[in-house]
């Protein structure tokens, strides 16, 4: 099965700034290295190196942590939600090898064992004590945020616990500017580092606190009415004042917290499944898990916290004039949304519905509407009474729209099945630029 491969080109400006950030944190290295002799100065040089590299890609870590409109809606968030992941593993590595390196080197240029010199540099360096406990956080993070671990937890509580982070981060910054070669005496490196950590830290405090309250104060939104569509989902309709001023788009989600009893810890993104009105919007949701099932009992009236709104799965993406819409499960309500306000006029729209029963064709009766106004094409692929599944094929896709190769593509759905409908796209002769997909897995 063909992963999916995210588009590159509005990205590409973002990771050469990331590099050159790279670049100048090794320039200021090498600046203040000398000539390198024995063992010890090997050891202590390499792990200055990975120390400055560390808190550079950390600092990098909490921008991506911090929902910068901008970030996540010219990249997406799930690409943005990668990169962390990724970044946060590099740190981890560098953070460690920094640790290591140093005390090896020092222990070898005293002379003494390894462990006597890690008691020395955390009791007698200025700031290695708060460093210590934030490099100790960090590994608990690293490791709550391995595969199998990750899985075995609750999201509340990894959640919780990953946003120790930023007190890792706090607690950790101080000694850099203490006892690193590289700023002492250097007022000119010293004024960019606390730039860098500055500049990521207000940002964080801006969108993920600031933002964030002002919304929620100004659109007191709460819950009008849930809604069953099919077996297991339900629509939660929510009512605010001057919705429509948020900014949302049709594509987009948001991170909600309902504020009922058992709920109120958990924050979860779910999609708009209709555009947004005045005083309305809409989510649509499948009972995957415990937040989720919940949202069937919520009662009106409930208060409603939301972040966002987040995503780059919007008509902003097309360039072509003809659009195929491809859903899946649950994936149907950014697409439904999408369905309604795309530009587009008669048979240049199809959306094609996967599910696995008629039954399980959540929002169809407003699909068939919406496609009855506008004249699009409306399919759906359901499992055979045999529980045979349709496959999405390359030779389908062009049967079903010779074509295809000139379409837009707007793409959700289970992993599975958008790996596999990503595949048959691409094999179909669709350019990747024009595959338009978000994944909201956590």
């Amino acid at each position: 099965m063909r992963r999916i491969q995210p588009r590159r080109s509005p990205a590409v400006p973002l990771i050469l700034l990331s590099w050159a950030g790279a670049a100048a944190v090794l320039s200021l290295w090498w600046q203040n290295t000398p000539n390198v002799e024995g063992t010890a100065q090997w050891l202590t040089h390499a792990g200055r190196l990975s120390g400055l590299l560390g808190g550079y890609v950390l600092a990098l870590v909490v921008l991506q942590m911090a929902r910068v409109p901008a970030l996540e809606r010219r990249v997406g968030s799930d690409r943005v939600a990668r990169w962390h992941a990724m970044s946060g593993r590099y740190a981890l590595c560098l953070i460690v090898a920094h640790v290591g390196l140093i005390i090896a080197g020092y222990a070898e240029q005293a002379g003494t064992g390894f462990v006597d010199q890690s008691v020395t540099v955390v009791t007698d360096y200025p700031d290695m004590i708060k460093a210590t406990a934030g490099t100790a956080m960090l590994v608990v993070i690293g490791l709550i945020s391995a595969g199998m671990v990750r899985r075995r937890m609750s999201y509340e509580v990894w959640y919780y616990l990953h946003l120790l982070t930023y007190a890792a981060v706090f607690l950790t910054f101080w000694h850099q500017l203490a006892t690193g070669a590289e700023f002492v005496g250097n007022k000119t490196a010293e004024t960019a580092w606390y730039a860098l950590y500055g500049t990521v830290t207000a940002l964080a405090v801006w969108y993920r606190l600031l933002v964030p309250l002002r919304l929620n104060l100004r659109h007191r939104m709460r819950v009008a009415a849930v809604v069953p569509e099919a077996p297991g989902v339900v629509s939660v309709l929510i009512k605010g004042r001057k919705l429509h001023r948020i900014g949302a788009q049709a594509g987009q989600f948001f991170r909600w917290r309902f504020l009922a009893p058992g709920m109120r810890w958990g924050s979860h993104p779910y999609s708009l499944s209709a555009p947004p009105r005045p005083e309305l919007l809409r989510i649509t949701v499948k009972a995957v898990g415990g937040h989720s099932t919940g949202l069937a009992s919520l009662q009106p009236g409930t208060r409603v916290w939301a972040e966002g709104p987040y995503g780059a799965m919007t008509a902003a993406r097309r360039s072509q004039g003809k659009v195929l819409m491809i859903a899946g499960g649950a994936g149907i309500t950014p697409i439904r949304a999408l369905f309604e306000t795309l530009p587009g006029k008669g048979s240049d729209l199809t959306l094609l519905y996967r599910a696995r029963s008629v039954g399980d064709l959540a929002l169809w009766s407003e699909l068939k509407q919406i496609a009855t106004e506008r004249g699009a094409r409306l399919l759906y692929a359901v499992n055979g009474p045999d529980g045979a599944r349709p496959e999405i094929t390359a030779e389908r896709l062009g049967h079903l729209l010779p074509d295809i190769e000139d379409h837009d593509v707007y793409l959700c759905g289970p992993p599975g099945l958008a790996e596999h409908a990503y595949g048959a796209l691409r094999e179909a002769g669709v350019p990747d630029r024009r595959i338009h997909h978000e994944s909201f897995e956590l």
